[in-house]
């Protein structure tokens, strides 16, 4: 299993929210090239990045974080947050990102999934964020009625390189992920599962490294800038 490590842009910050709110902020680092690069330094095969005010504003907002980023580590990133439309998918890997994780278009604009998964073959993800069960959209703001498993299953013919996976309740609550629920998740459907939302020890990564599913990985953000989760050992975890 891959650790992706998350770095939440808001305002140009490194930050992270409790549960999705944009009022429960906790900034962890104003330079996110540098915090990008000490997790490739520390061994990091994969950075996870999300444009918080993106997903509010339903268009990029921290894109020059976000190209410092892509500028100061070799290793390859994926990014979502209000990435709605084929240009902006364009744009971003014309500038080096690895991955381009669409959300709420993946509830509202499905087609748009699938042509840019053809456009870009193994560069289109798909994150699915969940309150008990159902999908939210526009940064966890709208609740939907759309099933987490029937979204995902919708995308398995799509060529879809990842479904990232949210337990909106646990992001940020450094009370565990919804192992059972992601397990679910990754037994349903043959696209690899990401898991994301809690993740706050080691052995809550040993938890979802034996869940019973071939989980493709986790992300985790507050516990590794908290230090409840010591990133080597993590590192050690996932790949024994």
């Amino acid at each position: 299993m891959i650790l992706y490590p998350a770095i939440d842009l808001k305002d140009g910050q490194c930050v992270r929210l409790l549960r999705g709110e944009m009022e429960a902020a906790t900034v962890f680092n104003d330079d996110p090239a540098a915090q990008a690069k000490a997790f490739e330094a520390a061994g990091c095969e994969w950075i996870h990045l999300v444009d918080l005010n993106g997903a509010f504003a339903g268009a990029p907002v921290n894109a020059a974080a976000v190209e410092a980023i892509l500028s100061a580590i070799s290793v390859p990133a994926q990014l979502g947050g209000g990435i709605r439309d084929m240009a902006t998918i364009e744009t971003w890997i014309d500038k080096g990102l690895s991955r381009v994780i669409l959300g709420t278009v993946a509830v509202e604009n499905p087609d748009l999934v699938r042509d840019a998964a053809r456009a870009f073959p193994g560069k289109v993800a798909v994150g699915i964020d969940a309150r008990g069960g159902k999908v939210a959209t526009k940064g966890w703001a709208e609740e939907t009625d759309v099933e987490v498993t029937d979204l995902a299953k919708s995308f398995e013919d799509a060529g879809v390189a990842a479904i990232i996976y949210t337990d909106i309740n646990r992001d940020g609550a450094m009370q565990g992920p919804n192992v059972e629920a992601t397990a679910a998740l990754g037994n349903a459907v043959s696209i690899p599962v990401i898991a994301s939302g809690g993740v706050s020890s080691l052995d809550d990564l040993r938890a979802l490294k034996s869940c019973g599913a071939p989980l493709n990985g986790a992300i985790s953000g507050r516990a590794l800038y908290d230090g409840a989760i010591d990133l080597a050992e993590a590192l050690a975890v996932l790949k024994g």
